[in-house]
């Protein structure tokens, strides 16, 4: 007989629908003899460390909740799934009640694992400092609180590309690119594809249009002339100020996102079901 699976339960989220959702696969998890539950994040558990031996993160929210639960594995990121009590959920696919009706497929490591690509993000701040950010979605340089147009030059691999007037710009992953990128008119990715997203945001030049280039290209975005309130933005969860002088630097983590599937979901199944493609066009009879 296996060991038992050794699970951690991240509920971080203090919302009635996330903390209910909990109370109610706590039972159903504490009863199953092939759970091992090495470890509970609540929303009050300011201190949590990470158990050493964990091998599956169940994460209760949306997909917000996976971008969170993502830089807090950080280096060791182990393969997370998703119950939804959010929204959409792309990520996070399951809702309780399948989880619930999938517990011994989980139990006895039924599921598959996917990887999918990370980002690095290096913002250098003039020559003073460096920050150092881990991405699941998208980087993103906005005109934010500017409230005027922003000039934002890329250059990919030393390269130059163009410099892009607009209300900005979004470096993003396939697993982004159904997030903010798809909002501001950029393609979607299979989320296994090996490449980044540049979708521009608003651009003043309608000849410029989202590009696609190769996971392994460095990305290097600088605004010479950004006025106060131009913002950088991570995952839409880290926010910090970004200013003439400043560089950010995109480029693949060596980590990877590790995605827990049930047999029987798949990307285009979650697009289908999410994105309403399931409808047809009704015609108007003659």
């Amino acid at each position: 007989m296996s060991d038992p699976l050794r699970m951690l339960v991240l509920a971080r989220d203090s919302s009635p629908r996330v903390q209910e959702a909990w109370n109610e696969l706590r039972g159903i998890l504490r009863r199953r003899r092939k759970i091992e539950l090495v470890g509970v994040a609540r929303a009050d558990d300011a201190d949590f460390e990470l158990p050493p031996d964990a091998e599956l993160a169940v994460v209760i929210g949306g997909d917000g909740a996976i971008l969170r639960a993502c830089r807090l594995l950080d280096r060791r990121q182990i393969p997370i799934l998703g119950v939804n009590v959010g929204r959409l959920g792309f990520l996070a696919e399951l809702s309780p009640r399948e989880f619930r009706e999938h517990i011994q497929v989980i139990e006895t490591r039924g599921y598959r694992v996917a990887r999918h690509l990370m980002f690095e993000c290096e913002h250098r701040r003039g020559r003073q400092r460096v920050e150092r950010h881990l991405g699941l979605n998208e980087a993103a340089l906005l005109a934010a609180g500017a409230l005027r147009m922003v000039e934002i030059r890329l250059e990919i691999d030393d390269a130059e590309v163009t410099t892009y007037s607009g209300d900005g710009l979004i470096i993003s992953t396939p697993v982004g690119s159904t997030a903010h990128s798809l909002s501001a008119g950029g393609p979607i990715l299979r989320q296994d594809l090996q490449a980044f997203v540049v979708t521009p945001i608003c651009p003043h030049t309608l000849t410029v249009r989202p590009l696609v280039d190769g996971a392994e290209c460095v990305y290097r975005l600088t605004a010479p002339t950004a006025p106060p309130g131009v913002t950088l933005v991570i995952d839409g969860q880290i926010k910090t100020p970004f200013q003439a002088g400043d560089s950010v630097t995109i480029r693949r983590a060596e980590v990877e996102f590790q995605l827990a599937r049930i047999p029987g979901h798949s990307f285009y199944g979650t697009l289908h079901r999410k994105l309403g493609w399931a409808g047809q066009p009704r015609y108007q009879q003659d």
